[in-house]
């Protein structure tokens, strides 16, 4: 249908709560269209509702094994643990690494108003929580362990494939250090500072 802009870095409203998706309507099942081309024309995994300005509880997600598209979202169940990097359409060319669940359970609705309930692992697993984090006014570089990299990482690794990853990952603090100083969470605290 259209591609939708893109909500990023400080716009206000990825810090706002959603609400509850009431109707299951025609305008619903384009906004999920929208959502879905707009996702896959950025090369994402996942796209929340409020990243493309709009306040309800909605997310989807194709990790590569096809769209699922959710609707009112809850973590029923959450087992086991996993760190690994996250980035983020709204935050463009950053990541870090963030502690989540191995294992989710989520119950939702489909496009139809129709329950479901689905586990996801690993990435799956990651992804709901990313995905559902935006539905709360949150972005992941509210819960990032250590140091927020840029891309410059990545670039460090492909220049030199040789370089140890703690050597690429010292490098890479060093060119993107005042990052952390400009990135504050909604109490105006540094990540270094937590």
């Amino acid at each position: 249908m259209a591609i939708r802009t893109i909500r990023v870095d400080e716009d206000p409203i990825l810090r706002k709560v959603s609400k509850s998706v009431k109707k299951f309507d025609n305008s619903l099942h384009e906004l999920l269209t929208d959502m879905a081309d707009t996702m896959y024309e950025a090369d994402g995994v996942g796209l929340a509702a409020p990243q493309v300005g709009v306040l309800k509880r909605i997310y989807i997600i194709d990790i590569g094994e096809g769209l699922v598209e959710f609707i009112n979202p809850e973590i029923i169940e959450a087992d086991g643990e996993q760190i690994g990097d996250e980035g983020c359409l709204s935050i463009p060319r950053k990541y870090g690494q963030v502690k989540r669940p191995f294992t989710v359970k989520v119950r939702a609705q489909d496009r139809n108003g129709d329950f479901f309930e689905i586990i996801g692992e690993e990435l799956f697993a990651r992804a709901m929580c990313h995905e559902g984090d935006h539905l709360e006014g949150k972005v992941f570089i509210d819960m990032v362990e250590g140091d927020i990299f840029e891309e410059v990482l990545e670039e460090i690794e492909h220049e030199n494939p040789e370089m140890p990853i703690d050597a690429a990952q010292q490098l890479a603090t060093e060119i993107t250090s005042d990052i952390t100083n400009e990135i504050t969470n909604e109490n105006g605290e540094t990540h270094e500072e937590k």
